[in-house]
């Protein structure tokens, strides 16, 4: 037996996944947030995360940069990984990430990072990072 052309998998039985246990966003059309640093929403800075355990800006998160747009100076408390799917992003040490780059900054990476283009990755990071201060 076929289910939409593909062979019916045979095995325990699965009940289907009810809505209180799917959530499902189109990063093209779903509603992005302000990012908040220090509290307030930081300008040109968007996130669209599903997973309410995490606090905003960790956990598995898609993050969105206008053009023009600056991080605050931080350093990662922890492992951040990314994908960069759309734009370029640029780090303080002039190093260019582009569509296709999976990265890993270490815990204790201190950096900012920029964009001309605008840009949107798809970050995991377990922990949010520090911001710094002068």
């Amino acid at each position: 037996m076929t289910v939409d052309g593909h062979r019916e998998r045979q095995g325990p039985h699965m009940d289907p996944i009810g809505s209180a246990e799917r959530r499902v966003a189109n990063r093209f059309e779903a509603e992005f947030v302000p990012f908040i640093v220090d509290g307030e929403p930081s300008p040109g800075e968007w996130i669209l995360q599903l997973d309410g355990s995490y606090p905003l800006g960790g956990g598995f998160h898609v993050y969105r940069m206008d053009p023009g747009t600056r991080t605050t100076p931080h350093e990662h408390t922890c492992d951040e990984q990314f994908l960069m799917l759309e734009g370029e992003l640029i780090d303080h040490d002039g190093h260019i990430y582009r569509p296709g780059d999976l990265v890993l900054l270490a815990a204790g990476t201190r950096h900012d990072s920029r964009t001309e283009t605008g840009c949107t990755l798809a970050v995991f990071i377990a922990t949010t990072e520090e911001n710094l201060v002068d």
